[in-house]
C-alpha cells in the first residue's frame, strides 16, 4: 500500500524552506525497517562542487593533493539505513549522474578509486525548488529525478497549517526550555493569537527561533506578546489598523494611557512602564508601533518649558 511504501521507497520531499523537511525525514527513517541503522544527512547547497564528491563518495589515499588517507563517504557510512540530500536541486550535473549509478547499480566509486563498492541504502531527497521545472530548463536529469521521486511528499507552509501553530508552540517551548536550561512557560492568549496569525514567511524554522527567543528574552513566568520577535508585532500592529471603529479606538485610548503616564513620570519610561504595569521594552515596542515617539518628545519639549 501507499501508506508502507512511503517508509521503504525512495521519498522527495519538497516545500518551501523551513517547513520541516528533514523532521519528516528523520520521522520516516524511524518509522522504517531501517531505524536501527544510520541516519545521515547532507546539505547540497552548503558543500562547494569540489568539495560535495568526496563528502558523499569518499577518496582513496592520494586521490588529490591533501589526501593522505582513505577517507569514507557518506554513502559509505550510511549502508544499511538512509542518507537525506538536503537542496537536491543544487547538485551539479556531474553528480547527478554519479547519483543516478548508485541508485541503478548500489554501487560507486570512491574519488581516486577503480574498485566499486557495493552498498545499501534509501536516499531521501527534499528541495526547495520546482525540481518539474528544473528538469525542463535542463537544470536538472530526467532520469535522476523520476528515480527520486518514486513517493513524493509535499509539506505545506506553516501559513496554510495554522490549526498547528499551537502544538508547535507548545512543544518548541519544552524542547527549548530543556536546552538552554529555563523554566517551560505557558503562552499567554494575546502571544498565542499573534503567533496563530502571522505569516510564517521563514515557516517552522522562524517558529521555533521565535519561541526560543521569548523564552530567553522574557522576564516574566509567562511568555507575552512583548517577548516576542518586533515582526511579529508590526504585523499584529498593521492588521488594528484595518479592524473597524473598535479597534481604532482601542488603539487611541492605548495612545492616551501612555501620553498620561510618560507626562506623569517626566518622561521616566521605567517608571511610565510601571504605571501601566507592562515591561519597560513593551513600552518602547508600543510607542514605536502607535507611532508616538513624536508626539511624546514634543510633549516633553513642552513640559520642560512650563517648569
Amino acid at each position: 500500500s501507499a501508506a508502507s511504501d512511503v517508509y521503504k521507497r525512495q521519498v522527495l520531499l519538497e516545500g518551501e524552506s523551513g517547513t520541516g523537511k528533514e523532521l519528516a525525514a528523520r520521522a520516516l527513517h524511524r518509522n522504517s525497517h531501517r531505524s536501527g541503522k544510520p541516519f545521515v544527512a547532507i546539505n547540497c547547497a552548503a558543500i562547494p562542487e569540489t568539495l560535495l564528491e568526496s563528502d558523499l563518495f569518499g577518496h582513496e589515499r592520494g586521490a588529490f593533493t591533501g589526501a593522505a588517507s582513505l577517507k569514507k563517504g557518506r554513502l559509505e557510512i550510511a549502508d544499511g539505513g538512509v542518507v537525506f540530500l538536503d537542496e537536491v536541486g543544487e547538485l551539479a550535473l556531474g553528480l547527478q549522474v554519479k547519483l543516478l549509478r548508485v541508485l541503478q547499480e548500489r554501487e560507486f566509486e570512491r574519488v581516486g578509486g577503480t574498485h566499486p563498492i557495493k552498498i545499501d541504502v534509501r536516499l531521501i531527497a527534499a528541495t526547495n525548488r520546482d525540481l518539474a521545472e528544473a528538469v525542463r530548463k535542463g537544470e536538472f536529469r530526467q532520469d535522476l529525478y523520476y528515480r527520486l521521486a518514486v513517493m513524493r511528499l509535499t509539506m505545506p507552509p506553516l501559513r496554510e497549517r495554522r490549526e498547528d501553530i499551537p502544538m508547535l508552540t507548545r512543544h518548541f517551548v519544552q524542547k527549548n526550555a530543556k536546552r538552554c536550561k529555563v523554566k517551560p512557560k505557558p503562552v499567554s492568549r494575546e502571544a498565542m493569537a499573534a503567533l496563530v496569525n502571522y505569516e510564517w514567511p521563514g515557516n517552522v524554522r522562524e517558529l521555533e527561533n521565535a519561541v526560543e527567543r521569548a523564552l530567553v528574552m522574557g522576564s516574566s513566568e509567562m511568555v507575552l506578546l512583548e517577548d516576542l520577535p518586533e515582526s511579529l508585532l508590526e504585523q499584529a500592529s498593521a492588521e488594528d489598523a484595518h479592524e473597524g471603529r473598535y479597534h481604532a479606538h482601542v488603539k487611541e485610548v492605548k495612545k492616551q494611557l501612555i501620553l498620561d503616564a510618560v507626562e506623569q513620570t517626566r518622561g521616566n519610561y521605567v517608571e511610565a512602564a510601571g504605571i501601566l504595569g507592562v515591561h519597560p521594552n513593551y513600552l518602547h515596542r508600543l510607542i514605536r508601533n502607535l507611532g508616538l515617539k513624536e508626539e511624546l518628545n514634543d510633549l516633553l519639549r513642552v513640559r520642560s518649558k512650563v517648569s
